[in-house]
């Protein structure tokens, strides 16, 4: 069994009168007054347990909040630190190679290019493993381009030129 800390929350003067002013001022999110009420309400000496069914948190988040306070600080127990974020599905050079790729005309057969038809190519021609319609639709709304309305003229080599009633030939199909 691990040892266990006991959380004790004194509010030095300056973080009391600021919660208070925070709690009196304008509007402010909703977890920054949650935490706030938290931490004042250890400061009065009550449970986690309490303080936890008073503002309508759990008690685990409680202990986070008053630990918090105890290791960072006013600041740090009342905004959360910027997350890192998942990293991008495409890199830089991905992103480039499937545009280019859509400023290209359309494989044979195909009039014009669709997302679907982009995120099937960029798989069969190994500019990447694998990636999705969503990735591929916020890509090309990024750049600004919408391939699907630039419509290419197919041609079929195996449809004859039609012939016109003088005889001379009108062109392909």
């Amino acid at each position: 069994m691990g040892t266990y800390r006991k959380l004790v929350v004194i509010l030095s003067p300056e973080d009391l009168n600021a919660l208070r002013r925070l709690l009196r001022g304008g509007v402010q999110p909703v977890r920054v007054v949650q935490r706030a009420r938290t931490l004042l309400l250890l400061h009065e000496g009550q449970s986690p347990p309490a303080v936890a069914r008073a503002v309508g948190i759990t008690a685990q988040a409680v202990r986070n909040i008053g630990w918090r306070y105890h290791d960072g600080g006013l600041e740090r127990a009342l905004i959360d630190s910027p997350r890192p974020g998942a990293k991008p599905a495409l890199d830089q050079m991905e992103s480039q190679q499937i545009v280019a790729m859509v400023c290209a005309d359309p494989p044979d057969g195909f009039a014009r290019w669709t997302v679907r038809l982009i995120t099937q190519e960029a798989v069969k021609r190994k500019l990447v493993a694998s990636v999705g319609r969503e990735t591929i639709r916020l890509l090309l709304l990024h750049h600004e381009l919408k391939p699907w309305r630039e419509k290419k003229l197919v041609h079929c080599g195996d449809r004859p030129a039609i012939r016109r009633q003088d005889g001379r030939r009108s062109g392909r199909l």
